[in-house]
């Protein structure tokens, strides 16, 4: 049986299309966010049986996606469901990947048998075989048993509770993993700041509704609906909002990161102005940095000949300048007006150039950081 599975999902993955494995970063223009559970299934329940997990993402699901439009008009905005309707787990995924979403935002609440358990935490797919990630696993996909008898062989003979089910998950290459741990990052840097403040980091599960999506996609666990302290939390709607204002910085910054800083956000009146972040200098289009007077870069590399464009030393970077002095020419890549923002900056372009560091030009000319 478990060779049946490996086989089936081996042949799947050659049949991704090729924008699926695509690793170019292109503008976010479509956001999917899906409201964990809906309908017969409430999710999560709290230990008083007066709240479900059901309600409380599609609220705070709702409030994200305004806080979107209203900052980005040009960003559309998707839910795999707005009301209180069921929706089987392969759909939700679906939904994403026929609408070509740029990013798939799946909202849940945790539960756990230990009560003292609590905090948020983001998923992005991938196989972890720590104990506690298999147990959200098993409880974030339990509810394709609610599909019918037919769902061992609608999900190609995986069952949720089963361990060795999860192997298929080790096969999985996530051409988008980069990014949707780039994301998760924002997200539970955010969060952090309350309400729910213990952060339980970022993490790899195999979670189904993540499983065949084909774009950056995360899973966000807003608390513990079995702990006293989360759950007051969550079920404040004033709380909500600030899950859903802290999820929105996260795609703010994300949003300006991957597309360039000149990416800003049409102020909301109820959120707070958000600080415009770093240019990752990735997906625009090859052209002269004009010189001013005072601005950081960031250096990539220094070589004793031209590079030609596209040449493979730059891994991809159309954004560049170089400074010939002496007999070497120094690359460097992105403006910033401050040297906060080109750190920022630097921790993503060393995924790709490790021995990357900031530089600052003044009058066109190299000088040293104070």
């Amino acid at each position: 049986m478990l060779f049946r599975i490996l086989l089936i999902f081996f042949c799947l993955t050659l049949q991704i299309p090729a924008s699926a494995q695509s690793n170019s970063r292109v503008a976010i223009k479509k956001v999917v966010i899906d409201p964990g559970h809906g309908g017969k299934d409430p999710g999560a329940v709290s230990i008083n049986k007066r709240h479900r997990e059901k309600d409380i993402t599609l609220s705070v699901s709702l409030m994200l996606g305004k806080l979107i439009k209203e900052a980005y008009p040009d960003v559309e905005i998707i839910y795999t469901r707005s009301t209180d309707i069921f929706i089987p787990l392969d759909k939700r995924s679906d939904i994403a990947n026929k609408e070509k979403a740029d990013l798939f935002i799946s909202i849940h609440v945790n539960s756990a048998r230990a009560r003292a358990a609590s905090g948020t935490e983001t998923f992005v797919m991938g196989l972890d075989k720590s104990s506690s990630n298999l147990e959200v696993s098993k409880l974030e996909n339990s509810v394709i048993v609610l599909e019918g008898d037919d769902y061992s062989s609608k999900y190609e003979g995986f069952d949720p509770n089963v361990p060795e089910s999860y192997i298929i998950f080790s096969l999985l290459q996530n051409s988008h993993l980069e990014q949707s741990l780039s994301f998760a990052s924002l997200v539970q840097e955010n969060l952090s700041r309350g309400p729910v403040k213990i952060n339980r980091g970022v993490k790899q599960a195999g979670l189904v509704v993540l499983w065949k999506t084909t774009m950056p996609a995360v899973l966000v666990e807003l608390g513990f609906i079995s702990n006293s302290n989360d759950m007051a939390i969550l079920v404040q709607q004033n709380n909500q909002q600030k899950m859903a204002n802290a999820i929105f910085n996260a795609f703010s910054k994300y949003k300006k990161i991957y597309e360039g800083e000149n990416t800003y956000a049409v102020p909301a009146s109820h959120q707070p102005e958000l600080k415009p972040t770093p240019q990752v200098p990735d997906t625009i289009k090859r052209e002269a940095i004009e010189a001013t007077s005072d601005f950081y870069s960031i250096q990539l590399l220094a070589v004793t000949k031209a590079l030609p464009q596209g040449a493979a030393d730059l891994k991809g970077i159309k954004d560049y300048d170089y400074k010939k002095i002496g007999a070497f020419y120094k690359y460097h890549t992105g403006k910033y007006t401050t040297q906060t923002d080109a750190s920022e900056a630097l921790k993503i372009i060393r995924r790709k150039f490790p021995q990357a560091f900031i530089i600052r030009i003044q009058n066109n000319t190299i000088v040293p950081l104070k």
